[in-house]
């Protein structure tokens, strides 16, 4: 009998054992970590129901004062990456007790970075409010709750170095918890100082602002105070003082650089979209922002698929695996793909409904249905673009895709938006269609740089 035809039925079902093992670790990490991400969704989604309850017009102070620090926190939240692909690669090392050390150095940039941002906006968030030629009544009911928000930036900062630490431990259940505890004392606080309760005074925005940060300092405390109570705590190296590794503590740093530039770049890019649907129009940018909130809400799954991606694929890439690498990769594209696909189905028939969801003013539905009909053309190749990324940096692939994001983002969909909705007069319909073509090339650009890689030896 010819061995190589009796083992090739074992060698089929170890590989499909490989890829059912692979897809149950990914959705076992990538389910909790999507209810992390909806929970810093449900978080702003709170403050703005309490406070617009409160004032329409401290929650234009309240949502103006948000729009800065959300930037720079994006990018804050970028540079820590590094922690969670570092911690992935020394499990997949079989070094757990140098995971602790990525966690030290983690903990030490998320201060800085946190301290530092915290510092640039009290010292210069007035003077950007100022700058911007808004309504001299709008800036200065901004400035103060402006001043409380960023006073949250190092607790927050801190609590993603120990979630992207225990996510990479492949323990992403505590983390999504603290985050929904959060939530709970977020809306607490804002139920008593929003509007005043128990005789306190009403402070409106600011006290959305303080929920905030009495939330975000309560998620550091949570989050830390779990992992110093581990019983694996001093065994991972989490009280050790690490051995000086200079190569690790800088590629650790690279990989942030490159996640946070990435972020950067998609999060002006769309801020940029919010502009031109306001040069086309007070309704535009309503019906702009159905269609955003729609989409990021989408995202946070695709978001949690990424995290998920990036432990697996770190984890084989630490033990220099190819075919695991490769293997895992593929896996969560399909998995992502599927999704998209499910999803934008379900936007596309529904779109009516769920625009009636968010307004009843018959123009702003008239921009936004067609509009949030056609995003669904785009949710697909996001949704791949994002875990694809998170998937290269994971294999030591960093300067690509915050190359590929400045491409797509940058330099293409931010002028064919204003090409599309302004000369050619397509309005919002033209803006998503610049959304489109940018997804579908950075999304491609990245695939096509993991099949590349998936070709080469390690």
């Amino acid at each position: 009998m010819d061995r190589s035809a009796a083992q090739a039925p074992a060698v089929d079902g170890g590989r499909r054992g490989a890829v059912r093992a692979d897809l149950l670790q990914l959705l076992t990490l990538s389910g909790p970590v999507v209810m992390s991400r909806l929970g810093i969704m449900a978080m702003g989604l709170c403050d703005a129901l309490v406070v617009g309850n409160y004032s329409a017009k401290q929650l234009g102070y309240h949502a103006l004062a948000w729009a800065p620090t959300s930037v720079i926190l994006t990018m804050a939240v970028g540079a820590l990456t590094g922690v969670q692909v570092m911690t992935a690669r020394r499990i997949g090392e079989g070094r757990r007790d140098l995971t602790g050390a990525v966690l030290r150095r983690g903990l030490v940039y998320g201060f800085w970075l946190g301290f530092a941002s915290m510092a640039i906006l009290v010292l210069g968030g007035p003077s950007l409010l100022r700058a911007l030629h808004l309504p001299p009544d709008l800036a200065r009911g901004a400035t103060a709750p402006l001043i409380v928000f960023s006073l949250s930036l190092p607790g927050y900062t801190l609590s993603v170095a120990a979630t992207f630490w225990l996510e990479g431990l492949s323990k992403p259940g505590p983390a999504a918890w603290s985050m929904w505890a959060a939530n709970l004392v977020n809306l607490a606080i804002d139920l008593l100082l929003v509007p005043g309760t128990f005789g306190l005074p009403a402070l409106g925005a600011v006290g959305g602002a303080w929920a905030t940060t009495g939330a975000r300092t309560f998620l550091a405390l949570a989050t830390l105070g779990y992992i110093a109570l581990m019983p694996e705590a001093r065994a991972l190296g989490v009280f050790a003082k690490p051995e000086p590794d200079r190569a690790a503590a800088i590629e650790q740093r690279r990989i942030g650089y490159g996640a946070g530039a990435s972020n950067f770049f998609e999060v002006a890019a769309f801020a940029s979209l919010n502009v031109i649907a306001g040069w086309i129009g007070a309704l535009a940018v309503a019906a702009w922002t159905i269609v955003l909130n729609v989409a990021a809400i989408i995202f946070m799954v695709p978001l949690g698929l990424a995290t998920g991606a990036a432990v697996v694929v770190g984890q084989y890439y630490g033990a220099r695996d190819r075919a695991g690498v490769n293997r895992a990769g593929c896996v969560a594209f399909a998995v992502t793909a599927v999704f998209g696909l499910v999803v934008s189905l379900v936007v596309w028939a529904f779109a009516s409904p769920i625009a009636h969801g968010y307004t009843r003013d018959a123009q702003a539905l008239a921009m936004a249905i067609p509009a949030l009909a056609l995003c669904s053309l785009f949710l697909v190749p996001d949704a791949l673009q994002v875990v694809t990324a998170q998937s290269l940096r994971s294999r030591g692939d960093v300067l690509l895709p915050s190359i590929t994001h400045l491409t797509s983002y940058i330099l293409v969909m931010m002028p064919l938006a204003w090409w599309f909705a302004i000369p050619l007069r397509l309005g919002l319909v033209g803006i998503v269609w610049a959304v489109v073509a940018a997804s579908f090339l950075s999304g491609g650009l990245l695939l096509g740089r993991f099949w590349i890689l998936s070709r080469r030896p390690m």
